[in-house]
């Protein structure tokens, strides 16, 4: 293959030197393993003292991370993108608020953003998380009990809470289907993610029957998610609807374990990670393997899954921009795979998180727990913008000797 995701040429060039430079002082504060980890714990707390730190906050990481604050602003971003061939996920990135109202208030400003994505022509998808509609505790309960919405139960508060969220659910997909916006629903911790796996497939019979709008995220660093994602399948085929599933590692691992053995159950997640690797990889198999009734976004920040999924298209013949593939990595991260992909004609797109500040402080230090905790992603980040920075560099410097040959002679 041709497909390089080497060349920083392609990877930065929607970036200034200065862009760059801004980039290349965040992630080399990054690879300070120990100077993230107090940011990630002082940031917040200094956000809530009122002191003034949200310029230095707002020209550092929420630039690099997140889109800007309003939609007009990510508009902008979202506008660059596209010169380049790259899509955008929209998600707003305000973290849930408690209560009824606050949930209902969470469904019309997904709905919004819905309406929004509709007008622009690189917006395909957003992102929902049920815990922005839904109380975390009424999951939790659900996820407990299964047998909770047969009946067989006293419960009748929680059913009329869950058919509260199953109605702001639907609305939220039934004006995705008429907007033709594809709907992904974020995964969420193992003890929670029952009700929302068995909500994604009640949304996904209604509206994915002629094409797919609704999607399900599938964590491969639990040890049964590839039994699940078969499982899923067989029901998809059975009812008759497209499986709409983004693939990715997983973004709660440590809480998982520390949970599991405070309460003396089996851990969910695999042993270690070349079992997530191996899972991750086989996934992506089997969903381009059933391309035809499996709808897929693969979200990872790992060149060989990339690559290899890449690769299957080729060796099969299925063109790169087919409806039922997508790859997606996040916003201020990859570059140079997400750049590289859309010029050999991949369909693939930026995770574009936007909100006011305050709000997104919650994602923007899991950005940075992330980036400092997974092995070499920082530093392979830096080592990139480094390169590119001295590419650019020695073009300059040619292009200058040249100019003064030109006018010597």
């Amino acid at each position: 293959m041709r497909l390089s995701f080497n060349n920083t040429e392609t990877a930065f060039a929607y970036k200034t030197n200065k862009e760059l430079q801004a980039g290349r002082f965040l992630f080399g504060t990054m690879n300070y393993s120990w100077f993230a980890a107090i940011g990630v714990r002082l940031t917040p707390f200094l956000m809530k003292t009122g002191l003034p730190i949200h310029g230095a906050i707002r020209k550092t990481i929420f630039k690099q991370f997140v889109g800007g604050e309003t939609l007009g602003q990510t508009a902008k971003v979202a506008k660059k993108l596209g010169g380049y061939n790259v899509q955008v996920i929209l998600d707003y990135g305000v973290e849930a608020k408690q209560g009824e109202e606050n949930f209902d208030k969470a469904r019309d400003e997904f709905i919004r953003v819905i309406e929004y994505a509709a007008t622009q022509p690189n917006i395909p998808l957003i992102s929902v998380k049920i815990t922005g509609i839904a109380r975390f505790g009424l999951l939790k309960t659900l996820n407990s009990a299964p047998r909770l919405r047969s009946g067989v139960h006293d419960h009748e508060a929680e059913d009329a809470e869950w058919d509260r969220v199953r109605e702001r659910m639907y609305d939220i997909c039934e004006k995705a289907a008429e907007k033709n916006i594809g709907v992904l629903i974020d995964a969420e911790e193992s003890w929670i993610q029952d009700p929302i796996d068995r909500l994604s497939v009640e949304m996904m019979e209604i509206f994915n029957r002629e094409k797919c709008i609704v999607y399900n995220t599938i964590q491969l660093y639990r040890h049964d998610r590839m039994n699940f994602l078969k499982m899923y399948h067989n029901i998809a085929r059975q009812r008759g609807f497209i499986l709409g599933v983004k693939i990715v590692r997983g973004a709660y691992m440590e809480k998982e374990r520390t949970r599991a053995a405070q309460k003396g159950y089996p851990s969910p997640i695999q042993q270690d990670k070349s079992f997530t690797d191996g899972d991750f990889n086989s996934a992506v198999e089997y969903c381009i393997d059933n391309i035809e009734d499996i709808a897929t976004v693969i979200a990872t920040h790992n060149e060989y899954s990339n690559l290899h999924a890449a690769e299957l298209l080729d060796q099969k013949r299925i063109p790169h921009d087919h409806p039922h593939i997508h790859f997606s990595q996040l916003y201020g991260m990859s570059d140079n795979i997400t750049f590289n992909l859309a010029k050999a004609g991949y369909s693939v797109s930026k995770y574009l998180p936007f909100g006011p500040i305050r709000d997104v402080i919650p994602y923007l230090m899991r950005r940075a727990q992330e980036n400092s905790s997974i092995n070499g992603q920082t530093s392979r980040e830096l080592l990139l913008i480094k390169s590119e920075l001295k590419r650019r560099a020695r073009v300059a410097k040619e292009v200058k000797s040249k100019k003064t040959s030109l006018v010597g002679s």
